[in-house]
């Protein structure tokens, strides 16, 4: 698979949580290359079944990946610009001077505006702007802008994949299409070889906003086993090397209260076998992805976390090595050719951690 022209789209659509109709349908198509049924549920998920070859009831694994996106909502209008509020967690710090786009009854071109700094105290230029101070001006009226602006309406970033070197792409909303271009990369694997289990391949909705989507997903798919992907933090200057990895390293595999231990020996097992460079991704605390929704699903479901390493997180700069996603999408194929129907007995709360070592 070419990622990049794939990321691009994926990357360049808006997708705002809970307005992520224009990304889901690049999903559905993408994911129905290789699935043998692809819909979307009632709060707007795209789910792809991908049917395996072991007689029914056959086992089951979900995959899990947000499709949704940080953004802007229109809040206010106020002698021509437009006041917001922020759906999701954006770095306010970095909105001013942004190329937005403002979704009204048309498709507007905005600049994030503020006072300028000769008007602004001594106190106040010191200290970055609040994005309650900030205003988006897309060159209307006063008298005309509310026609084609509402209070309500979403905004995006108006930014366009960008490829570095080095394999690395920056764009907007790479938080999580990323992980949605490596479970497109799973299917696609999955279509080569043979595998005895029914993946579930979800891009969820509304994860910025309360991990919606796979509450509802992983309830009415009620799978033996998930994995959520998404994405983590890379190491850049400042970063503190404990808590970060390096782009083009490969996947991280969470260790936690969050993921069930056994599931992920197997993980790290399926990558030595693959000689795939992956980390260890330690998380004492319950962290904000899907994998916190489905682990507790029902009576539970068997969850592990696999994330990819990303710079600039909630910014509309994000950065990633293309090379990452598609290890994560190949890693994830080779685990799921891997299961077999004995594999849910293997997963049983005795650790081993009790024996005696003598």
């Amino acid at each position: 698979m070419d990622i990049v022209p794939l990321l691009k789209s994926l990357s360049e659509a808006p997708g705002v949580s809970g307005y992520e109709h224009q990304v889901r349908e690049i999903v559905l198509a993408e994911f129905g290359r290789h699935a043998d049924e692809t819909w979307s549920d009632p709060l707007g998920s795209v789910i792809a079944l991908k049917r395996g070859t072991a007689a029914e009831p056959r086992p089951a694994i979900m995959l899990a990946t947000h499709m949704d996106e940080i953004g802007l909502i229109v809040s206010e209008i106020e002698k021509g610009f437009l006041h917001f509020e922020m759906v999701g967690g954006y770095d306010g710090r970095v909105l001013i001077g942004q190329e937005v786009v403002v979704h009204g009854r048309a498709d507007l071109t905005g600049i994030v505006g503020s006072r300028p700094p000769h008007v602004l105290s001594a106190s106040e230029r010191d200290k970055p702007i609040p994005y309650d101070k900030l205003l988006i001006d897309v060159g209307l009226d006063p008298d005309e802008l509310p026609n084609l602006v509402r209070v309500g309406d979403l905004v995006t970033m108006k930014s366009s994949l960008t490829e570095l070197k080095g394999g690395l792409a920056a764009g907007k909303a790479l938080d999580n299409r990323v992980s949605v271009a490596a479970a497109a990369v799973c299917l696609e694997e999955l279509a080569r070889v043979r595998h005895l289990w029914d993946v579930y391949a979800v891009a969820t909705a509304q994860e910025e906003t309360g991990l919606k989507g796979a509450i509802t997903s992983a309830f009415g798919l009620w799978p033996d086993v998930a994995i959520a992907i998404d994405v983590t933090w890379a190491t850049q200057p400042g970063t503190q090397d404990e808590y970060t990895f390096d782009l083009g390293s490969g996947p991280t595999i969470g260790h936690g209260p969050n993921f069930h231990p056994k599931l992920n020996k197997s993980l790290e097992d399926t990558a030595q076998s693959l000689e795939m460079s992956y980390h260890l991704e330690p998380a004492a605390r319950v962290g904000g992805t899907d994998a916190v929704a489905l682990q507790t699903t029902r009576e539970g479901i068997p969850t592990a976390l696999l994330s990819i390493p990303l710079r600039n997180m909630h910014t509309p700069v994000e950065t990633v090595s293309v090379k990452d996603i598609e290890r994560t999408g190949r890693l994830l194929a080779a685990f799921i050719a891997g299961l077999d129907e004995s594999f849910l007995d293997s997963l049983v709360w005795d650790l081993g951690l009790d024996a005696d070592d003598d």
